[in-house]
């Protein structure tokens, strides 16, 4: 009932002290002090964890259970850095345009393609570790226990530990063009008395492009064995109508849209894609695409669309690796088999 008399009231006002009520209304959906759960208000939104692949991530995982079924041995491959050479920021000072992320694209590509990946691209907590282990400052745990128990006196430092790679992939983002072409379509019309009424209908069409520029190094000799230079085009677009009226005293302005812009970023998930899907076929020696027809398994064991791992322990057929690309696993309102005591 005081909810009915709030509207009642609303209505009964003039239309400006109506809307500064209605206003003043909708803040109170808001609260100023937190509630038993700890929080101010519940966020919207429930749309679970997907893969992020491309439309050549099919063909990465195909490269590497290729490999896998004829004996090729998948090179050790490093990322360096593959930089954003475009230069473009935001006007309003909010930061780049182009994601900064472009190495990181390009190890998740490597491990779909079944490279054998070591680390360049940051190395600081393992030249601590190295720095502290070389002071004698680091124990390791006794055989698989619980960190802690029975610890070696210090880990030991071994001449040729860690792998050398046999490659490594630097370049960088080297085109942002901004419309490219664009086209659209702005119409009004309506009687000269207007209230009979204005319509208006908007229709928009725009094109802009990244490019990315990747070579793939041999580390003994420094030689440049690949280089690769692509682009990828963008599409935008945006729809639009509206009513404009005169009624009585009253004015009605009614408008409805949409507009859809595919994403910037990963047209340059893209772009890294499909330049690695050509430098690891090679590498891999294969014909082409059509060495991908032949029967198989596509998701092999240690690689899918969201990327590769490595078995650090003898657990291949117990381990959660094969869902990853479920939506559903391990979501306390999509799987009622999750341990909801963790959320």
């Amino acid at each position: 009932m005081q909810s009915n008399g709030v509207m009642i009231a609303l209505a009964k006002a003039k239309p400006a002290k109506a809307l500064v009520a209605a206003g003043l209304l909708l803040t109170g959906c808001v609260a100023t002090t937190a509630g038993p759960t700890g929080r101010y208000a519940r966020p919207i939104g429930d749309a679970p964890v997907t893969s992020n692949p491309t439309p050549y991530s099919a063909a990465l995982v195909c490269l590497s259970e290729y490999g896998r079924r004829f004996g090729v041995a998948a090179p050790r491959i490093a990322v360096g850095r593959i930089a954003d050479y475009t230069g473009k920021d935001e006007s309003d000072g909010t930061g780049r345009k182009l994601t900064q992320g472009a190495s990181l694209m390009a190890i998740s590509a490597l491990a779909k393609s079944g490279a054998r990946l070591v680390e360049r691209y940051d190395t600081s907590v393992s030249e601590l570790e190295l720095k502290y282990a070389n002071n004698k400052l680091i124990s390791d745990p006794a055989g698989p226990g619980p960190p802690g128990v029975q610890p070696t006196p210090y880990r030991k430092i071994t001449a040729g530990q860690v792998p050398g790679s046999d490659f490594y992939l630097v370049g960088g983002i080297t085109e942002l063009n901004f419309n490219i072409r664009s086209s659209g379509l702005d119409a009004q019309g309506g009687k000269q008395d207007l209230t009979k009424g204005a319509g208006v209908i908007t229709n928009k069409v725009y094109v802009m492009n990244v490019g990315l520029d990747l070579r793939l190094v041999e580390t003994k000799t420094l030689e440049v064995v690949d280089v690769i230079s692509y682009q990828k085009q963008i599409v935008g677009r945006e729809i639009g109508a509206g009513i404009f009226k005169f009624l009585g005293n009253s004015v009605i302005n009614v408008s409805a849209g949409e507009g859809a812009l595919e994403p910037v970023q990963l047209a340059v998930r893209s772009v890294v894609e499909r330049a690695i899907v050509e430098m690891m076929a090679n590498l891999y020696g294969a014909p082409g695409p059509q060495g991908c027809l032949t029967d198989g398994d596509p998701l092999g064991e240690q690689t899918g669309v969201t990327g590769g791992y490595y078995p650090a322990y003898n657990n291949l057929q117990q381990n959660n690796a094969s869902t990853r690309e479920d939506p559903n696993r391990w979501s306390a309102q999509r799987n009622d088999n999750v341990l909801r005591g963790r959320y």
